[in-house]
C-alpha cells in the first residue's frame, strides 16, 4: 500500500464524527436490554463486570476490563442468546467520606456526582449493558436488604459480637480485617496497623471453611488455577491433633494444637501469646511487674512483626511450668510474642529442635533443645538451625523407629486412650470482621437494650437510614461518627420499650459486593433481596469479569454468602459464579500508574485523541487478558490505521451496490476459505477467552480481502461482500462504532428496533466444506536452510513427501554433488535433508 493510500485510510476513520451518533442511537433502541419473558426461547446468558468503585472517572484500568467483559458480553449476543449484561456501583466507603470531610459536605453529594460521570464515560465507552437495571449499594433500597440479610444471618447463628484484638488503622480510625491489612500496612492509606481490643461484629464464615474448600473442586478448569489456590492457602486447612497440657496452679488443662503430634517428646518448653488473657491469668505473682512491663511493649507490635522470622526473639518467663502428657516432663511456661493470641488456643509447645521459631527462643533463653526426628542435618542446637522433616522418630519412647505418618497415628491413639488428646482439624480462615467505625456504610440493624441485650430492629422498620451528617461531624474520633448522632442513636427498645441504642457501627462494605450479581437480577423487587423465579431464570452469573487482586476477599465472600443463602433454600446452588475471567493491570513504563511517579495516562485524553472503538482495540489486542498491558510498549495509532483499513474495505464494497443474497459457492473460492478459516478460529479463540488472538485473525483476514479488492477479483466478487459483513459482526466485539458504521453502510442494519444494531445481528457461520485443506504448504530444507516449498495433500504419507522433497527443484541445485546422510520428514509441512 502506498504512504498516500495509508494516509487515506487514516482520514476515513474520524471517531469523533460517529461517537455521538451513535451514543444517541443506542439510546433510542436499547438493543442490549435482556428479557425476563418466560417464553422467550432463546437459551440465557449471564455476565457480570465487577462493578466500579465511583472515585472519579473512568480510567486505564477500567478501559481494560471493561473492553473484555463487553466483548464477551457481545459475542453471546450474537450467537443469539439473551443476555444480561447488567452495571452497578460499589458505593459505600471510605474516599467517599474523606471528601465529604475535605469539602465540608455529605458522602452522597460525592458519590452520585461520581457515578454520573462513570455511567456517561461508560455510554461513552459502547458497553453493552442493559441500563434497566442500574443500582447503586449506597442506596436504601438496596442496603435494606445488606440489613434483612444480616438478620438472617443473626437468627442462624452465623452474625455474633464478641471482644477482641483487632487490626485499627491510626489514620482511618477504623478496623480492618486480616486481608484488608497489606504487610502491617492498611491496604488503602498505607499506614501502619495497630493491634486494638474492642468488641465487634462478626460473620461466622469458618462455620463453612471445608465447604468453601471441597466445591472449589467443581470450579477447576473454570477459574484461574491461581486464584482457587490462594483461596485454598488462605483458608488453609490442616489435620493434627489437640493436646491438653496441664499446668500447675490450674484446674483446667490448655490445649494446643499441631500439626506434628509425633513430636511431642521434643516439646521442652510451653509458650502462651504474651497479650491474651491466658497468659494473664498464668503468670505467677511474683513474675507479674516484668509481664505487664513486657506486655506492654508487645501491643505496640504488629502481626506480621511478631510473625517476623529475622526479628529477635523476645519473651518473659511466668514463673509456672506445665506438665507434657507422654512423658510427665515439667516444661516451663514463657509468655512471648511470635505467639498470636487469636490464632488456635493462643498457646503452642515448642518443639525447638525442629522448628526455627522455637529453635531462636530456646538458644536466646537457653532452653533445652532435644532432636525426635532423625536426619542427616548438623545438632539444631549447635548450627542453629532446626530440621523440619520426615524422618524416622527418635527419642519418643513408642514411636521409635517409626515415619511421620505412623507416628502420628500413633501418638493420637496413645492421647485419645488417655483422655490427653485428639485428632483436629484447623484453620488458618478467621471468621469475616464486620464493623467499622465509619459512617458512610450500612447500618448494622441491632438496638442495645440493657433491659433485653441485642435485639433486633423489626423487619418492618427496615432500612435503618443513614442520619444526615456531614463535614466535621464525619470526621475520625476513634468510635463511628454515628455514635454523635444523638437523635439517631437513642431509640425505645422493640422488646420492653425501655430507652435503648442502636449500634453505631456499619458494615464492611464487602458485604455490599457479596450478593449484588442476584440483586441485578430483580430490579426494584421490594419483597426480598431478589425474586426466586428470576434466580431460576438468570442465576448463577455463567462468566464474571474482574481483577485477581479480589481472589481473595471479594470472591471468597460471595462464595460463603452464596452457600448460606443456599441453605436457607433462597438459592438453588452452591456457587455464584460458574466462569471467572481476570484481567491483569495497564502499567506504564514497567511500573504501576501513579500520581507520585507522574506517570499517569488520562483515558478521556486517549480517547479523545485515537477514538474509543482504537482504545477498546488496543487493549485488547497488547496482550491476552490476564497479563499486564504496559502502556508505554503499544501504539494506539496502529488500530486507528487499521479501523481505516477496514472502513475502505466497506466503502469499495458498498460502492458496488446494496447486499444481495451469496449463493454456496460464490465468488472468490481462496477468500471464502480465508473467510471460513477466519471465522472458525475468531470463535474458536473467543470462547478460549484469547480475545487478542481473535483481533489478529482478523487482521489477516483484512489484508486477505484488501488483496482480493486490489488485485484479485475486485470488490464485486460475492465473496468480497461476504468478507465485508462478517468482518464487520465479527470486529463489533472490539470496535462497535467502526461495526455499527460499516453495518448501516454495508446496508444490512434494519430501520428500527434492536435490529438496527450490528450488535443484534448473527455471528458468522463457517461453511464446513471450506474448512478442509486441500493443501498445505509444505518447506523443504536442505541442512537447515529453507531450498524450496512444496503444496501437498494434508494425508501425505511420510514416504511420498520424502520421494518428492528429493525431487524437489530447489533440492535438487542445493544438493548439487552432495551425499545424502539422513532425510528428516515430519509430515505434511517439513522435510530437512541432511547431506555433505
Amino acid at each position: 500500500m502506498t504512504a498516500a493510500e495509508t494516509a487515506e485510510e487514516a482520514r476515513a476513520y474520524d471517531p469523533r464524527e460517529i461517537q455521538e451518533k451513535w451514543q444517541r442511537r443506542w439510546a433510542e433502541i436499547d438493543p442490549f436490554r435482556a428479557s425476563d419473558d418466560p417464553q422467550d426461547p432463546r437459551e440465557r446468558f449471564y455476565l457480570v463486570d465487577m462493578f466500579p468503585y465511583p472515585s472519579g472517572d473512568l480510567h486505564m484500568g477500567h478501559a481494560e476490563a471493561y473492553a473484555i467483559g463487553d466483548a464477551l458480553a457481545r459475542y453471546w449476543f450474537l450467537r443469539g442468546k439473551n443476555v444480561l449484561h447488567p452495571i452497578g456501583w460499589d458505593a459505600f466507603g471510605l474516599p467517599a467520606e474523606n471528601a465529604a470531610i475535605k469539602r465540608n459536605s455529605h458522602p452522597a453529594d460525592w458519590t452520585y456526582a461520581n457515578i454520573e460521570t462513570q455511567a456517561a464515560s461508560f455510554r461513552r465507552y459502547a458497553v453493552s449493558f442493559d441500563w434497566t437495571r442500574r443500582l447503586a449499594t449506597c442506596e436504601p433500597e438496596y442496603y435494606r436488604w445488606n440489613q434483612w440479610l444480616f438478620l438472617r444471618f443473626y437468627e442462624r447463628g452465623l452474625a455474633y459480637r464478641k471482644g477482641g484484638y483487632v487490626n485499627w488503622c491510626p489514620k482511618d480510625q477504623t478496623v480492618l480485617a486480616n486481608e484488608q491489612v497489606i504487610n502491617g500496612h492498611c491496604e488503602r492509606c498505607g499506614t501502619e496497623v495497630i493491634r486494638r481490643v474492642l468488641t465487634q461484629w462478626y460473620f461466622k464464615i469458618t462455620e463453612y471453611a471445608d465447604r468453601l474448600l471441597e466445591d472449589a473442586q467443581a470450579l477447576e478448569g473454570k477459574w484461574p488455577d491461581r486464584v482457587l489456590t490462594m483461596q485454598r492457602n488462605w483458608i488453609g486447612r490442616s489435620t493434627g491433633a489437640q493436646v491438653h497440657f496441664a499446668v500447675e496452679g490450674r484446674e483446667e488443662p490448655v490445649t494446643v494444637y499441631t500439626t506434628r503430634p509425633d513430636t511431642l517428646y521434643g516439646a521442652t518448653f510451653f509458650v502462651v501469646a504474651a497479650d491474651s488473657a491466658l497468659a494473664s491469668e498464668l503468670c505467677a505473682d511474683e513474675r507479674r511487674a516484668e509481664f505487664e512491663a513486657y506486655v506492654a511493649q508487645v501491643r505496640k507490635l504488629t502481626d506480621i512483626e511478631r510473625q517476623s522470622t529475622d526479628r529477635e526473639k523476645t519473651g518473659v518467663f511466668l514463673g509456672v511450668h506445665a506438665v507434657n502428657p507422654v512423658n510427665g516432663e515439667r516444661i516451663p511456661v514463657w509468655a512471648a510474642d511470635y505467639v498470636l493470641p487469636d490464632y488456635g488456643t493462643g498457646a503452642i509447645m515448642a518443639v525447638p529442635a525442629h522448628d526455627q521459631r522455637d529453635l531462636d527462643f530456646a538458644r536466646k533463653f537457653g532452653l533445652p533443645v532435644r532432636i525426635v526426628v532423625a536426619t542427616d542435618l548438623p545438632d539444631p542446637a549447635q548450627a542453629g538451625v532446626a530440621t523440619p522433616g520426615d524422618g524416622v522418630l527418635v527419642n519418643s519412647g513408642p514411636l521409635d523407629g517409626l515415619s511421620k505418618a505412623e507416628a502420628i497415628a500413633r501418638i493420637i491413639e496413645i492421647l485419645g486412650a488417655d483422655g490427653l488428646g485428639e485428632a483436629a482439624v484447623s484453620y488458618r480462615l478467621r471468621d469475616w470482621l464486620l464493623s467499622r467505625q465509619r459512617f458512610w456504610g450500612t447500618p448494622i440493624p441491632i438496638i442495645h437494650c440493657p433491659s433485653c441485650g441485642e435485639v433486633p430492629v423489626p423487619e418492618d422498620q427496615l432500612p435503618v437510614v443513614l442520619p444526615d451528617l456531614r463535614g466535621a461531624d464525619l470526621s475520625p474520633k476513634g468510635v463511628s461518627p454515628l455514635a454523635a448522632a444523638t437523635d439517631w442513636v437513642n431509640v425505645a427498645c422493640p422488646k420492653c420499650g425501655g430507652a435503648a441504642k442502636r449500634d453505631t457501627d456499619t458494615m464492611d462494605t464487602f458485604v455490599d459486593s457479596s450478593w449484588y450479581q442476584f440483586r441485578y437480577c430483580s430490579p426494584g423487587y421490594e419483597d426480598g433481596p431478589f425474586r426466586r423465579s428470576d434466580m431460576e431464570r438468570w442465576a448463577p452469573v455463567d462468566l464474571y469479569v474482574g481483577g485477581v487482586e479480589h481472589a481473595i476477599l471479594h470472591l471468597l465472600y460471595a462464595r460463603f454468602f452464596t452457600k448460606v443463602l443456599q441453605d436457607m433454600g433462597m438459592l438453588d446452588f452452591a456457587e455464584p459464579f460458574t466462569r471467572l475471567v481476570n484481567q491483569g493491570q495497564v502499567i506504564n513504563g514497567g511500573k504501576a500508574m501513579s500520581k507520585t511517579l507522574g506517570n499517569g495516562v488520562d483515558l478521556g485524553e486517549q480517547i479523545d485523541r485515537f477514538g474509543v472503538d482504537a482504545i477498546r482495540l488496543t487493549m485488547i489486542f497488547a496482550s491476552p487478558p490476564e497479563d499486564d498491558i504496559d502502556w508505554a510498549d503499544v501504539n494506539p495509532d496502529a488500530m486507528v490505521k487499521f479501523l481505516g483499513r477496514v472502513r475502505r474495505i466497506v466503502s469499495d464494497v458498498a460502492a458496488m451496490g446494496g447486499p444481495s443474497a451469496v449463493a454456496a459457492g460464490d465468488g472468490d473460492v481462496a477468500l471464502r476459505r480465508v473467510i471460513a478459516r477466519t471465522v472458525d478460529g475468531v470463535t474458536r479463540q473467543v470462547e478460549a477467552h484469547h480475545l487478542n488472538v481473535a483481533v489478529a485473525r482478523l487482521m489477516e483476514l483484512v489484508s486477505a480481502t484488501r488483496r482480493a479488492i486490489d488485485s484479485g477479483p475486485g470488490p464485486g466478487d460475492p465473496a468480497v461482500r461476504e468478507a465485508a459483513e462478517a468482518l464487520t459482526v465479527m470486529i463489533s466485539l472490539f470496535a462497535p462504532y467502526t461495526a455499527e458504521e460499516c453495518w448501516t453502510e454495508l446496508g444490512r442494519a434494519a430501520p428500527s428496533g434492536p435490529a438496527a444494531s450490528v450488535g443484534r445481528a448473527s455471528w458468522p457461520a463457517a461453511d464446513p466444506a471450506l474448512l478442509v485443506q486441500e493443501t498445505i504448504t509444505c518447506v523443504i530444507q536442505v541442512n537447515g536452510k529453507v531450498r524450496d516449498r512444496l503444496e501437498v495433500s494434508p494425508a501425505v504419507t511420510e514416504d511420498e513427501l520424502r520421494e518428492l522433497a528429493l525431487a524437489a527443484p530447489g533440492a535438487t541445485r542445493a544438493l548439487g554433488g552432495l551425499s545424502v546422510h539422513r532425510v528428516i520428514v515430519r509430515p505434511p509441512k517439513l522435510v530437512n535433508i541432511v547431506a555433505s
